[in-house]
């Protein structure tokens, strides 16, 4: 019976043989910008929000001024009649 011997030397080199063939590089896919469109209707939508807003906040200066100036006064009655409508749906 005969064994074949394999030097060391011999698998290392098939090793490097392996290491030296080329590796492809990765290409990284080319990367589109990201891009915002907004529509028309959209920006309908915000110009109208904007107006609101202002108006909003009109209302909201005119009431800190009567409250901090304590011409404020709170109707009791109507406030219950909101309180009662929201919680039994009336």
């Amino acid at each position: 019976m005969y064994i074949d011997k394999t030097t060391g030397a011999s698998i290392v080199q098939s090793y490097q043989k392996q290491m030296q063939v080329s590796k492809v590089e990765k290409t990284k896919p080319l990367q589109k910008e990201d891009q915002l469109q907004i529509s028309n209707q959209a920006k309908q939508m915000f110009e109208k929000t904007t107006e609101v807003d202002i108006e909003r906040q009109e209302k909201i200066n005119t009431l800190k001024a009567q409250v901090q100036a304590g011409e404020y006064q709170v109707n009791g009655e109507k406030v219950a009649g909101k309180v009662f409508e929201f919680w039994f749906g009336q």
